[in-house]
């Protein structure tokens, strides 16, 4: 299992290259499903999850052409798909294949989908995903583990959601493309990542409006096309490199990344002493001296990422003074406090809150990742601790982040993979 040795202390600088996102690519790609043509997806990024889904549609029928490796981009084909069950051994490795459900149901007409099971950061419940099916037509039975969902043609539909979940506005406009008559969908989910979708869905020949906004208007049509689409930048990387400036006291800039989707992580950099310059696809932040501490707390879009919570509590612990940070998205997002409390960290936890009390220096220890974006948070307390930090189980971190090392190492960080 690899893990990752850094020597901390460094100040970064320099320019690094922002992939493909993540959490925009996942279901982009699963909506091929929905479409009877070659779709090309460039700037993929190469991850873990993504090559993941991409074995799940190879199973499902769709025939996929992949260039990830060697050039970010892939090439699926889901003119015959035509298996509908989404297997147990797939759909536990990442929650993310649920959203298969909606375009599956939409395109065939059944969707047999495993339960995703437990999650480290919390319960993550299904249950808008399969309320707002329902309100397209679709029939829902618990089975086995599996959802098993059916329609003979789903039906356009009014469709409230009780809170903005993402992973259920994706789900279910996946699944509205293909519905007769017209969907509009209620409180959904604001993140950059839905309108980048629903612009893959538009290129796909869909007919949607309000992406980004709290309503969302679809005129299903009876059959969708292929399509050639650019995946957006991903801003929770984005927003870890420019941590990783900050915690550092260093001049970061990220490339390739739309200002306007990281703002309100930028807001508090600038609350806490950074210097942000914006231009149209391209942040650098600049640190002159230790940040200053500043309270947070988590929002749906577009508020304060919950992923970018782990990484700012690093900076955090660096910072002049103390610093407060709410999650209240995620009941089980603080597992990452222990590690950064093996570097010195001051971090006391009240229920869903968590008080840092910065310090002028962490030192370097051993620690364990226990899930993605805690993962990015212990390399970034390693980079700003002094001495050695060795950070085990970073299969996590390959789940959400291209090649980290390099690019860090490209910033001037001492950081390499160890097996």
């Amino acid at each position: 299992m690899d893990k990752m040795r850094i020597q901390g202390g460094k100040k970064l600088s320099g320019t690094v290259q922002v992939s493909g996102a993540k959490n925009a690519a996942l279901p982009i790609l699963i909506a091929s499903i929905v479409a009877e043509g070659k779709c090309e997806f460039e700037r993929v990024p190469d991850l873990q999850d993504v090559r993941t889904t991409l074995k799940l549609l190879s199973q499902l029928g769709v025939k996929v052409d992949d260039g990830l490796s060697s050039k970010n981009s892939v090439i699926l084909d889901a003119s015959r798909v035509d298996n509908f069950e989404a297997p147990y051994d797939l759909v536990r490795t990442m929650r993310a294949s649920i959203v298969v459900l909606g375009p599956l149901l939409a395109r065939l007409g059944k969707a047999k989908v495993s339960l995703p099971g437990g999650c480290a950061i919390g319960a993550r419940p299904i249950d808008l995903h399969l309320a707002g099916l329902k309100r397209l037509g679709a029939t829902i039975e618990l089975e086995g583990g599996y959802v098993i969902a059916s329609a003979k043609k789903l039906k356009g539909g009014k469709v409230p959601f009780d809170f903005p979940s993402v992973g259920a506005t994706e789900n279910v406009l996946m699944a509205a493309v293909l519905a007769d008559g017209e969907s509009v969908l209620e409180n959904c989910a604001r993140e950059p990542e839905i309108v980048d979708l629903a612009r893959a869905l538009r290129a796909m020949g869909a007919v949607i409006e309000g992406e980004g906004t709290e309503t969302i208007r679809v005129q299903g049509k009876s059959s969708l096309h292929g399509c050639k689409f650019g995946i957006m930048g991903d801003r929770i990387e984005a927003g870890t490199y420019l941590a990783a400036g900050f915690g550092t006291q260093g001049d970061v800039t990220v490339e390739g990344i739309a200002p306007e989707h990281l703002e309100s992580v930028l807001v508090k950099f600038e609350e806490a002493g950074a210097q942000i310059i914006r231009k149209k696809d391209s942040v650098q932040i600049i640190a002159r001296d230790r940040a200053k501490g500043v309270d947070i707390t988590t929002q749906p879009f577009p508020g304060f990422p919950t992923d970018m919570q782990a990484q700012f509590m690093s900076v955090m612990t660096v910072a002049n003074g103390a610093s407060t940070m709410s999650e209240t998205i995620f009941e089980n997002r603080f597992m990452h406090v222990p590690e950064l409390m093996r570097l010195g960290a001051d971090i006391t936890i009240r229920g869903n809150t968590a008080v840092i009390r910065g310090k002028e220096k962490l030192l370097g220890a051993p620690l364990m990742a226990t899930d993605l974006r805690a993962s990015a948070s212990l390399i970034l307390g390693g980079l700003f601790a002094q001495g050695e930090t060795v950070v085990n189980r970073i299969y996590h971190l390959d789940r959400g982040y291209e090649r980290m090392e390099k690019k860090l190492q490209k910033l001037g960080a001492s950081i390499e993979r160890m097996k």
